[in-house]
């Protein structure tokens, strides 16, 4: 391959600023008009960036949606470490904010019905968003068993993610009101913890 090739063929990286402006604008964009009217295009105006840019970085719109709500969400699970899984649990806490966990809510909830219908945004979620946290709380739920706070066969261990996934989901319906974080640390201190006996 010629020079002028390996040109062409060369991945620009954007720098860490320019990459979280990026982020920022999709997640308005997807606010504003949904998932299923989200273009790429539409993405490149609203950031000044070309197409073959946005290419370059993600493969598509499901994998850029992906990153971009990673990259935006409040709490990161990974190198929670407290020494207790009641710390622990609270610390995750204590990172969030009411006005961020609605806005985040009320988005990942508009985008459930397009996850149902587009299995490349579905499967993008799973690998860059739902995956990596579920294996940041399984190690958190090991660390625990680890130090003798919860059993290894504690029945409800498995059902743990499903449990904060569902508590969510369960606030608004129920309640018509989205989950804040005294709503989380008192459910958790109320179920998820007595479920584990921790």
């Amino acid at each position: 391959m010629d020079g002028k090739g390996a040109t062409r063929t060369r991945r620009t990286r954007l720098t860490p600023a320019r990459e979280a402006e990026l982020y920022t604008s999709v997640l308005d964009l997807l606010r504003e008009v949904g998932y299923d009217s989200l273009t790429m295009e539409a993405v490149a105006t609203r950031t000044r960036c070309s197409k073959a840019t946005l290419y370059r970085q993600w493969t598509g719109k499901p994998q850029l949606v992906a990153q971009a709500l990673r990259h935006e969400k409040p709490v990161a699970l990974a190198g929670i470490d407290t020494g207790s899984l009641r710390g622990d649990f609270a610390a995750v806490v204590d990172r969030l904010t009411e006005p961020r966990m609605e806005r985040d809510t009320a988005l990942l909830r508009g985008l459930m019905p397009s996850a149902h219908a587009h299995p490349d945004l579905r499967e993008a979620l799973r690998e860059l968003l739902i995956d990596p946290e579920l294996t940041s709380l399984a190690r958190m739920l090991g660390q625990a068993v680890e130090r003798g706070e919860v059993a290894a066969d504690a029945p409800a261990l498995p059902f743990v993610p499903h449990t904060l996934v569902g508590l969510l989901i369960a606030r608004q319906l129920a309640d018509d009101r989205p989950a804040d974080p005294a709503f989380v640390r008192d459910y958790i201190d109320a179920v998820v913890l007595p479920a584990l006996d921790a």
